[in-house]
């Protein structure tokens, strides 16, 4: 044995591994310290999941133990698939002593893994260096960008251009000024002598070209390269507010919200489309057993004298449990003819629950004398801990035994095979022998049980079914199980059959399947467990406000469809005011398409007189109206894998964003992202995409952004995200206030920095025409290299990181304030365009008013004052003072730092001019300059004048745009102050009355809310939940509006006095 460095590892070397160590290269593993030859290794930075996973040598090499002699002669000859990126799946077959072996993930131990709980392990290089799964999985990131980093883009290559444009002007203005009047003033202002020829055109061409490039130079700030720093500042300090927000932290995980990423912040508050995960993200995923059916009968109902059904309570007393010593005091069970049937005997009930307690892949693990289970999935550890708590205790288990506690007795399993569960299958099986009887024991999803069991077994399913749909329309979660007697010559011949499939390299999967499917079937139906998965809190309430915000939400999800929809009526996605629910179940694709059809007709024929609907070609072309949002879609994922198909993607995609919610239910993760795709391909929308699984990457990474739930399953979807918190609820805040703010905040930043520059830049333009065009600049070089530096810099940064139109309350309580960002409102190629003309006559007054000013001006002794240096700086005094105050306006929320910065800007300007033109810098061009001007009325004369010219329309356009036609922003912003100016008068009152010796209790309104764990995880069979009954009468989502207009409704149906100050509003 030898030490050596991981990049020296090559295939075939033998690798000694210590407990804790990080695995170097993909491994096969040859034996360990721990008995039956396991191993015990943390995969958390392959997948993020932090539940250990088990290892298992093959028993011919776990012989050699750590006999280093015997290990080095290991002389194996393996055969396996080529490098791939699949972490889950491993093909290939081991040939030695004479015999082959197969190969499978069970017995690799994968780069990037740990070693736990394990004192040491050999294993055989199989993949090293770039060939390791982790290395083929580390494929190059998906840069995301938001539309307004495209948007930018596209105007600095545009800003450009019009750079070249200027200066291509001022060349040609510089040419004829040469060639017309310079060359016959070279008496006072020569030539430079490298010019060449003293001929007239050939000079003046030379001076021109050269004039090109010092133009380049001038004008080149026109150009915002310190834009893009800004704008990232910007972008990391709203990723910290998100960071540093108390409202959505989750204090019983405690867990903070979490910005991954600094690029994507104003996209927040432009989505149109939200596709969520259900279990786990929409609902907690903390299984708890609550009601099952065997052999036709329902248990975990209580009844009351009459015979009818008595709601549980936290009163409602348990049935004791505590005879069995395995127990555990957190299970609840009120239903004691269960426990009554199992104690007296009854064989199918002891049948059911042998089922629970055999057929899985729960690990047991002993802590301080109390048996503890680890499971893959919370409701397997739901029926495992369920049938451990009516005396079926799992105890142990090796890799070929099984070892319970039945009432009281110890009984042990021969475990044979293990039929692992998977997508396709959606069931799982294990065959084990007991007293020399094989038995088959299957849980899976109902239909696929159902299209295995034996003749006998009919009649049973069809109640059973009854039973399934009544747990479904209280949103279980449920699962079949099933038995089967084997004969020992049909499990010996189905073994080879195995055998052979096993270490096939051709297609295994397929041939396994084959396989498996042989032996799973004429099984015996036993029953059906169900699983109570609540939603999470505030869930309903922020479903309501995204769509109030014109938000449309689509769940995507592998729940059943009766589940689906109660879940959908639960949490407020569908309502009972809905137009009409359309079901898209077929099973083939013209049966697809004529429901599509119908669906697409319905809605059509029912908004005829409100709705205009183009159709173009392949591509519909749909405006819908504000009442469109009456309908809701529901496919199952058969029907949804026609519908993806490309004759029906666009039928698809037509019909379901006429609804205002989906629901795709029996979904795989492929076809999660698939409906992503679609809708980012031809709606050109803006979509998030929120789950808690490592089923939900895919989704995740498909839409612009994606937002990670932690919870049960894991860390994986949190790692593959751009945010990250702990519960569904703060998707509303995420969204409402940090979003929206964001885009508000960048938007506004974009407007202001665009005017500024063009304001500030084009004053070298114009002075061009009264200079000759050389080039001359109007400022001097010290306010030129300042002004983005220290002028203006932190003003429009406050701007950018403090500012907010409305307060987060209101943010929340008025949902439609997000509609603007739907349509680019804020900043679009017309806003930029305004911003531009804006600064383009802003610089045009603040280069002409001071030139008309100084025309003929002079001081009181009849001196002239006017003098380049004192122009110049009396544009730059102009141009700070307006920005300044400009910038001033724009803001809507002043904070201490605002004042600072704005204020401080303008202190900071004459200060540094002082000390730059001081006297002790004689050889300054520019020294006593501030003197000259600042000693003259006209100075200060223009200054006010310029500035009174140039924000007093703009104020007074808002003011009248405010009182003609506001927006729902002002409304509210109008209520906000209104609001803030009550509670002022109402606590300066309070002190009058005090003072008056008058006392009074002080009235406190509040609220309080209860936070339940928020845990996620998507099973692998069939998945349920409990849903709520939806009220009587719910709120109906408003209309849509547009921002231009003041939507009164929106306002008012908050409260009165909402009414009170629109019509304030209006009679101003």
């Amino acid at each position: 044995m030898v030490q050596d460095r991981w990049c020296n590892v090559v295939v075939g070397d033998v690798i000694k591994l210590n407990n804790d160590d990080f695995v170097a290269a993909d491994l096969l593993l040859l034996s360990s310290s721990e008995p039956h030859s396991l191993c015990y290794i943390e995969t958390a930075d392959l997948d993020g999941e932090t539940n250990l996973k088990v290892r298992q040598a093959l028993p011919d090499t776990a012989a050699h133990g750590d006999d280093i002699a015997r290990l080095g002669q290991f002389n194996g000859l393996i055969t396996c698939e080529p490098p791939n990126n699949k972490l889950n799946k491993y093909d290939g077959r081991m040939e030695w002593r004479s015999k082959t072996y197969s190969l499978d993930n069970d017995k690799i131990l994968l780069r990037g893994c740990r070693l736990r709980n394990t004192r040491w392990c050999f294993g055989l290089v199989i993949f090293a260096g770039k060939d390791t799964k982790l290395m083929q999985n580390s494929g190059r990131a998906k840069l995301k960008r938001t539309h307004i980093d495209r948007l930018m883009n596209t105007l600095i290559i545009g800003i450009f251009f019009f750079l070249l444009a200027m200066c291509l002007f001022c060349t040609i203005g510089s040419g004829i000024w040469e060639s017309m009047i310079g060359y016959n003033f070279q008496t006072y202002l020569p030539w430079e002598q490298f010019i060449g020829p003293r001929d007239q055109a050939p000079g003046a061409t030379a001076i021109a070209s050269l004039v090109f490039f010092s133009y380049i130079i001038v004008l080149n700030t026109v150009v915002p390269i310190s834009l893009y720093v800004s704008v990232e500042a910007i972008r990391l300090v709203q990723s910290r507010w998100i960071h540093w927000d108390h409202a959505m932290y989750h204090e019983r995980t405690d867990t903070p919200a979490k910005a991954r990423t600094t690029k994507l912040n104003e996209e927040l508050g432009q989505i149109q489309y939200i596709f969520s995960d259900k279990t786990g993200t929409l609902t907690q995923n903390i299984m708890t057993f609550d009601k099952c059916t065997i052999n036709g009968k329902i248990y975990g109902i209580l009844y009351d004298s009459q015979g009818n059904e008595r709601e549980v309570t936290d009163s409602t007393p348990r049935v004791d449990l505590s005879a069995n010593p395995y127990y555990e005091k957190k299970f609840d069970w009120h239903d004691r003819t269960l426990l009554d049937a199992i104690e007296r005997g009854d064989e199918d009930a002891h049948l059911f629950f042998e089922l629970l307690c055999i057929c899985h892949t729960v690990m047991p693990e002993e802590r301080d004398g109390e048996l503890i289970y680890q499971a893959q999935s919370p409701d397997e550890g739901a029926l495992v801990s369920a049938a451990r708590n009516f005396g079926f205790v799992f105890k142990s288990r090796t890799p070929n035994t099984i070892t319970s506690v039945i009432q009281g007795r110890e009984v042990e399993y021969e475990l044979l095979n293990i039929l692992d569960f998977n997508n396709v299958r959606k069931r799982m099986s294990v065959i084990v022998r007991r007293d020399g009887q094989i038995r088959l024991y299957c849980k899976g999803a109902d239909s696929v049980i159902e299209q295995r069991l034996h003749e006998d077994s009919r009649a049973l399913m069809q109640k059973t079914t009854e039973h399934l749909n009544k747990f479904a329309s209280e949103g279980l979660r449920t699962l079949c199980g099933a038995v089967k007697d084997i004969t020992n010559d049909e499990y010996e011949r189905w073994q080879r059959s195995y055998q052979e499939a096993s270490i096939s390299l051709d297609d295994r999967d397929a041939k396994l399947e084959a396989v498996y499917e042989d032996i799973e079937r004429n099984m015996l139906l036993c029953g059906a467990t169900a699983i109570e998965d609540m939603l999470q809190d505030g869930v309903p309430e922020t479903i309501e406000k995204l769509a109030r915000a014109d938000i449309k939400i689509w769940v995507l999800t592998g729940d059943k469809t009766e589940t689906a929809i109660n879940i959908g009526y639960s949490c407020r996605l569908l309502t009972d005011e809905m137009t009409d629910v359309f079901n898209i179940d077929e099973d083939t694709l013209a049966g697809v398409e004529q429901q599509l059809l119908k669906a697409r007709a319905s809605m059509q024929s029912e908004a005829a007189d409100k709705h205009s609907v183009a159709f173009r070609g392949n591509q519909e072309q749909i405006q819908a109206g504000e009442d469109m949002a009456g309908f809701a879609l529901v496919i199952n994922g058969h029907s949804l894998s026609f519908a993806l198909e490309p004759k029906l993607e666009m039928l698809f995609l037509e019909v379901g964003c006429l609804c205002r919610a989906v629901i795709c239910c029996r979904v795989t993760p492929l076809q999660k992202a698939l409906v992503v795709e679609l809708v980012k391909k031809h709606k050109k929308a803006v979509t998030l995409a929120i789950g808690d699984g490592a089923n939900d990457v895919s989704m995740i990474k498909a839409a612009h952004i994606g937002v990670g739930i932690s919870g049960q399953e894991g860390m994986q979807a949190v790692l593959a995200s751009d945010y990250a918190f702990a519960q569904f609820m703060f998707l509303q805040r995420l969204l409402l206030v940090h979003g929206r703010w964001s885009y508000f905040r960048i938007c506004k930043f974009l407007r202001y920095f665009f005017y500024k520059n063009f304001a500030f830049t084009l004053g070298h333009f114009w002075f061009a025409f009264f200079c000759g065009f050389s080039a001359q600049t109007l400022y001097d070089q010290y306010f030129i290299s300042f002004y983005n530096l220290f002028y203006t810099s932190l003003p429009v940064l406050a701007m950018g990181v403090f500012d907010q139109d409305v307060s987060d309350k209101h943010s929340l309580r008025y949902p439609r304030l997000y509609v603007p960002g739907h349509t680019d409102s804020f900043f679009n190629k017309k806003i930029f365009a305004i911003s531009l003309l804006k600064g383009i006559i802003h610089s045009l007054a603040l280069f002409f008013i001071p030139y008309g000013a100084y025309y003929h001006s002079s001081n009181h002794n009849g001196q002239d004052i006017a003098s380049v240096h004192v122009f110049g700086f009396t544009v730059a005094t102009c141009l700070i003072v307006v920005v300044t105050l400009q910038c001033g306006l724009d803001t809507a929320y002043w904070t201490g730092v605002n004042h600072f910065v704005i204020w401080g800007s303008l202190v900071f300007f004459f200060a540094l001019h002082f000390l730059i033109y001081a006297n002790f810098f004689h050889y300054y061009e520019y020294v006593g300059t501030d003197r000259i001007a600042m000693g003259s009325a006209v100075y200060w004369f223009t200054v006010l004048l310029t500035s009174v010219v140039l924000l007093l329309p703009v104020a007074a356009y808002r003011f009248y745009k405010m009182d003609v036609n506001p927006t729902l922003t002002d409304i509210v912003r109008m209520k906000q102050r209104l609001i803030h100016s009550q509670s002022k008068s109402s606590d300066f009152t309070s002190r009058v009355r005090s003072s008056m010796g008058r006392s009074r209790a002080s009235l406190r309104s509040g609220y309080a809310f209860s936070h339940q764990e928020g845990f996620g995880r998507l099973i692998k069979s069939g998945a349920m939940m409990r849903s709520k009954e939806p009220t009587a009468k719910e709120k109906k989502t408003p209309a849509p509006a547009k921002e231009n207009r003041a939507n009164s409704s929106e306002v008012a149906e908050n409260d009165s006095n909402d009414v009170k100050l629109v019509k304030f509003v209006t009679k101003t």
